[in-house]
């Protein structure tokens, strides 16, 4: 029952996935591009041709090709002993896969959606990311957890929420939030040629979108630094922080905001840990305004972290209080309407932008 009603839940969430996405951005045709879909399963193509090392496991990962297809056409190439379809049983499949990166396996575990992870968070935290410390540096953890994460579309509270701030809160773990197709193939190399443990956040709306890459980003050799973020669009006037999908809501809010006379320059942070907390600093020093954005819960979140990072070093540089853009304190609810009041739209980000900016008049004289 569990494995149907699952089923059910992947397959109505799939069918959202283009409309939901495709208005952020438009590219000319004439460069060359690929799925964030594509990207990811390159990039586990690759690192598997080149390291014997590396195996994946994980629900529906073979046979079926993996949920969302990330590991299609990997069962037929490399075989049953490399790509291991598991039971439904995160907790079990996930201590093998530590165990397995403790005698020098790398392997790359998937979880259908992140919120299973729940299911497997003590072989994630207490087995994983403390092995090394805990052996005074004799064991390493190379392993990837991967996965989608975050909101998808009517799935409901138990399938919707966001664990970037949940894992990168914990030392001995690396969490890895793509955006484009360029972060997911280049960020899912570090990963894996990492040597601890890496929590690999994606988003399910993301995964048919097409990005723009480079002939360099469509090199085997190609691999994004860990800890480095980008600066998606320079601007002058407010730095916005955004992850995962909220990059491309926050390059539309820019674009809003350019017509208003106001240049955004807008950070994909690709790396929550470790939080490239120079590149964001450098960028307020610059702005002298902050707004951070993220899908997450807002108490403790990712965008708290930043803030905190910025008052302790760029406090003097600030003209405007931070603004923080995140999810409801609430369950995600399932009805279609109520979910949309419960993540980050775009329109926020222009209007939180446009009070750090003294453009609009504040929440609390509004109030």
């Amino acid at each position: 029952m569990l494995a149907i009603a699952r089923q059910r839940i992947l397959g109505q969430s799939f069918q959202k996935i283009r409309p939901a996405v495709s208005v952020l951005r438009s590219y000319s045709s004439a460069a060359k591009q690929i799925t964030v879909r594509e990207a990811l399963n390159s990039a586990l193509d690759e690192e598997m041709s080149a390291d014997p090392k590396v195996f994946l496991m994980g629900e529906e990962v073979g046979e079926y090709q993996g949920a969302y297809k990330i590991t299609k056409g990997l069962l037929e190439k490399y075989g049953p002993e490399r790509v291991l379809d598991t039971p439904i049983t995160e907790a079990g499949f996930t201590g093998i896969g530590v165990g397995a990166a403790y005698y020098g396996l790398k392997p790359v575990v998937e979880f259908m959606t992140f919120n299973f992870s729940m299911q497997a968070i003590d072989h994630i935290i207490n087995s994983a990311a403390k092995s090394n410390y805990m052996s005074a540096g004799q064991i390493s953890v190379p392993i990837v957890f991967r996965g989608p994460n975050g909101a998808a579309a009517g799935v409901g509270a138990q399938h919707s929420q966001c664990y970037a701030s949940w894992y990168a809160s914990c030392p001995g773990l690396k969490v890895l939030s793509p955006y484009n197709s360029e972060d997911a193939r280049g960020l899912l190399k570090a990963a894996i040629r990492d040597p601890d443990p890496v929590v690999f956040l994606e988003n399910e709306l993301l995964y048919g979108e097409s990005f723009p890459v480079s002939d360099e980003v469509l090199d085997s050799s190609f691999c994004i630094p860990i800890g480095k973020a980008k600066i998606e669009r320079e601007g002058k006037d407010v730095t916005i922080t955004a992850f995962s999908k909220m990059v491309g809501y926050a390059l539309k809010a820019a674009e809003i905001l350019e017509k208003d006379g106001i240049h955004a320059e807008v950070i994909n942070l690709r790396s929550i840990r470790p939080l490239d907390r120079s590149t964001i600093n450098a960028s307020v020093r610059k702005t002298n305004r902050l707004v951070t954005v993220e899908e997450g819960f807002p108490q403790h979140g990712v965008g708290a972290e930043i803030c905190a990072s910025v008052v302790e070093e760029s406090f003097a540089y600030l003209d405007a209080p931070v603004e923080r853009i995140a999810g409801a304190d609430v369950p995600m609810p399932y009805a279609a309407n109520l979910e949309r009041m419960a993540v980050p739209q775009i329109e926020d980000i222009v209007r939180a932008a446009r009070r750090a900016c003294y453009r609009s008049v504040p929440l609390a004289a509004a109030a």
